[in-house]
């Protein structure tokens, strides 16, 4: 597989395996899969990852976009609505084809069933996780 993934960062492949693979940008990567649109907000990801700070998720978050493995997405200011994101974060076209070829997507589904059993999300989470989103992603 071609891609420009890493490339910014200067990794290759096995380098960039084992990039998405540090716990904290593991972690992102699967809330986003898990995620009923697989276009979380910034504040979803907090949510999802309590124990972990606003500023290092959003470190690894940008960490990601740098190498190309997430993006982000935003709608357009037509459809933005007051008191809801606007910014949301996806996995990139090449992202996904390269966690799949590095057997890395073998628990989407189940990621997603677990999301979807989550029975205490803050009103604020769900309310979020109802928000519109970009039709493009």
């Amino acid at each position: 597989m071609t891609t420009d993934l890493g490339n910014a960062e200067g990794m290759g492949t096995r380098e960039l395996v084992h990039f998405v693979t540090q716990q904290t940008r593991f972690s992102l990567i699967a809330d986003i899969l898990a995620h009923p649109q697989q276009l979380p907000s910034m504040y979803e990801l907090e949510a999802l990852n309590p124990s972990v700070s606003q500023a290092n998720i959003y470190k690894h978050i940008q960490k990601l976009i740098d190498a190309g493995v997430v993006k982000e997405v935003a709608l357009d200011d037509g459809q933005r609505r007051q008191g809801y994101p606007w910014k949301f974060y996806g996995l990139t076209d090449d992202g996904r084809a390269f966690l799949k070829e590095h057997n890395l997507l073998a628990a989407e589904e189940t990621l997603q069933q677990i999301y979807d059993t989550i029975s205490d999300k803050p009103e604020k989470m769900v309310k979020y996780e109802n928000a519109p989103r970009p039709d493009e992603q």
